[in-house]
């Protein structure tokens, strides 16, 4: 098995059906969270079929082959070398140890900051700077179309990457993301359309609500199922950012048990 380096076993792994099992059962929650619920469907069965003495081992092969594909993916996502300087005229930059120590203690971060205080650009690198984007995406939400394709563009010009693919948008008729983009900025109907399939939001492991002042609809629906699955994701991280949001009323809505 090639696996990413980070997946790799110890020793040289056996060529026996029961040794494989345990491996790729061991390996699977370092997997993308988005492959884990249909590989764990899989590796259960293929499992089952061995205790019944009627494994099919080209099944088990080709199992083994997604697994490298889903390692790959994670490999290609470490790989993206990014720059990751704050600009000392933004606000929020002056803040980053504050909020980034409150983003490894807490699911739900809430930053509130004038138009222009860096929070749409600076809050995605810090994220980023603590491993997000790896096993899952990064969200990024924005009201409006042009906004997503505007933020997209000047994150990935500040990291570096620009053209790589490592930052991607997606708006009504056009998605510019890859699967090996860390950071995928969208608007918030969009990220409401992908929970009718996706309603744990396993393909992101960290979402950025911005401008949640606006409270349009699509925000306020975002903001009650995100809440409702916060118990079910405790690795997930929401920030929540606008210019004059009510700290307290937030903070106090997303406290409260479901």
């Amino acid at each position: 098995m090639n696996f990413d380096p980070n997946l790799q076993a110890t020793a040289p792994l056996s060529t026996q059906p029961a040794d494989i099992i345990a491996f790729l059962d061991a390996h699977l929650p370092q997997l993308p969270l988005s492959d884990q619920p249909a590989l764990a469907r899989r590796l259960a069965g293929l499992a089952q079929a061995f205790q019944q003495n009627r494994l099919d081992t080209a099944k088990l092969a080709d199992l083994v082959t997604t697994f490298e594909v889903s390692a790959a993916l994670l490999s290609e996502r470490r790989a993206a070398v990014l720059t990751l300087d704050y600009p000392a005229e933004l606000p929020v930059s002056g803040q980053r140890e504050p909020i980034m120590a409150l983003l490894r203690a807490h699911q739900v971060v809430i930053v509130a900051g004038e138009t222009g205080s860096g929070k749409t650009t600076q809050l995605p690198k810090m994220l980023l700077e603590l491993g997000y984007g790896i096993r899952g995406q990064i969200g990024h939400t924005q009201p409006r179309r042009i906004a997503a394709r505007n933020v997209a563009s000047r994150l990935a010009e500040e990291l570096g990457v620009t053209g790589s693919g490592v930052v991607g948008y997606k708006v009504r008729f056009a998605d510019q993301t890859r699967a090996s983009s860390r950071v995928a900025v969208m608007t918030d109907g969009i990220l409401l359309a992908e929970m009718h399939s996706d309603p744990d939001l396993l393909k992101y492991d960290a979402l950025i609500i911005d401008e949640a002042h606006e409270r349009s609809l699509n925000i306020d629906f975002l903001l009650g199922i995100v809440r409702r699955l916060l118990d079910r994701r405790p690795d997930f991280r929401l920030l929540i950012t606008s210019a004059t949001i009510d700290t307290e009323r937030f903070a106090t809505h997303f406290a409260q048990k479901n």
